[in-house]
């Protein structure tokens, strides 16, 4: 079994934080709804507490896959994530076209270029309590996320190659 090594992300401000891992620091983005531990659908909040780092995705086409300490795949391009809380693949990978609604993950935006899949309400799914908690590319300016964590491209990849495996989002 692999080493756990887990990053501590602690917020500066209502949508920004620092993620801080032996010794080094990475400025990130963090939910429009700052950071809660009543996460719920929609809120726009990142959620507080342990979320383990059960897998990278990424854009092949985009880049080299990432060196990091659990498993990596390719995004294809019918990949989504069913953020539909009445849908029973809530919070779950799925392949497009959906009837529900979803997120695409081939996007063109290059936010989802790397995406760490978040262990955020998946043992086991419950319905409202929140879905597609990412660790992803950041927006320009690190604009606010609708809930994930989000670095710079090459800072994201740096903190992969660590052999991080989860976060702890701190309180405000």
């Amino acid at each position: 079994m692999a080493d756990t090594l887990i990053a501590a992300v602690r917020p500066t401000g209502r949508s920004e934080g620092l993620v801080t891992l032996r010794g080094q620091t990475w400025r990130c983005a963090l939910g429009k709804g700052g950071v809660s531990a009543a996460k719920m659908e929609g809120d726009g909040a990142t959620p507080l507490g342990p979320l383990p780092l059960r897998r990278i995705l990424y854009r092949a086409d985009r880049g080299p896959a990432p060196a990091c300490a659990v498993p990596v795949e390719p995004i294809a391009r019918d990949d989504g994530w069913c953020d539909d809380s009445s849908h029973p693949a809530y919070n779950t990978p799925i392949r497009l076209p959906h009837d529900a609604r979803h997120e695409q993950l081939w996007r063109e935006d290059g936010v989802y270029d790397v995406i760490g899949i978040l262990g955020w309400n998946d043992a086991p799914v419950v319905r409202g309590r929140g879905s597609a908690i990412f660790l992803h590319v950041a927006r320009p300016g690190y604009a606010p996320t609708e809930g994930c964590i989000a670095l710079e491209p090459q800072e994201l990849r740096a903190l992969l190659a660590t052999g991080v495996t989860g976060f702890e989002v701190l309180p405000a």
